[in-house]
């Protein structure tokens, strides 16, 4: 497997009053994904935005922490490498030579720094009017979720369809690292993603799957390979 050069992109910048609201809700929201540490200098901003990102209705706001930080001085206590492996995955797919952090991914498309709020309001509205041909419902009772999809035509490949747990949000101390002395409120923690069985797309899809714990559930549509995101839902 082709290693990665991981960088670190410094960025500062201050924060507005938020995002506007006046657009009306899309019926499947906007994922964003971004890549974070908890050992990045660069990143609180980036965890800031995402944290006001949570509030909305129209988007999907998922932290995936990273471990190729930890070794200068702090240990990302969210941090799976599986998240790496999932970051490194999109930079081969978009031709990529190296990861860094805080990056966004919108949609499993577009990439970019992740504390760039007015680019980050761009892509969500851009990809607000875009429609895949793919719906998507999740329901939850008790332990039991179901899972319900249709397509308005059939895809080339299987599509993926994975699960993905979330915490909505969680105070760090930290106390070595670039970071030291700081206290930053993470929002939307990724804490399991998981590969379910991929959906030809050809017949209409009910899975079910059995669930436990209070952690929110999204489920997402892919195309294989770390292509474009084609719906998403969640369970709160």
């Amino acid at each position: 497997m082709r290693q990665f050069q991981a960088l670190a992109l410094g960025l500062s910048i201050l924060l507005g009053s938020g995002f506007p609201q006046d657009a009306a809700l899309a019926d499947e929201p906007v994922v964003i994904e971004l890549y974070t540490s908890q050992g990045c200098s660069s990143c609180p901003p980036a965890d800031a935005l995402l944290r006001e990102l949570s509030v909305r209705d129209d988007v999907i706001p998922l932290a995936l922490h990273v471990d190729y930080w930890d070794y200068i001085g702090w240990e990302d206590t969210f941090g799976q490498a599986q998240f790496t492996r999932r970051q490194k995955g999109y930079a081969r797919a978009a031709g990529k030579r190296m990861v860094y952090t805080p990056q966004m991914v919108i949609e499993g498309q577009d990439h970019l720094v992740g504390s760039k709020p007015q680019e980050v309001e761009r892509l969500i509205r851009r990809h607000k009017a875009n429609d895949s041909g793919i719906d998507l419902s999740v329901s939850r009772e008790g332990d039991q979720l179901t899972i319900r999809a249709s397509a308005d035509r059939p895809r080339d490949k299987p599509l993926w369809v994975q699960l993905v747990r979330v915490r909505d949000s969680q105070p760090v101390e930290i106390r070595r690292g670039e970071n030291a002395g700081k206290r930053i409120i993470y929002s939307n923690i990724v804490s399991e993603w998981m590969h379910l069985e991929p959906w030809d797309s050809r017949t209409p899809l009910t899975m079910r799957r059995s669930i436990k714990g209070d952690e929110g559930v999204v489920v997402i549509v892919q195309k294989p390979g770390f292509g474009p995101i084609l719906a998403a839902a969640r369970v709160r």
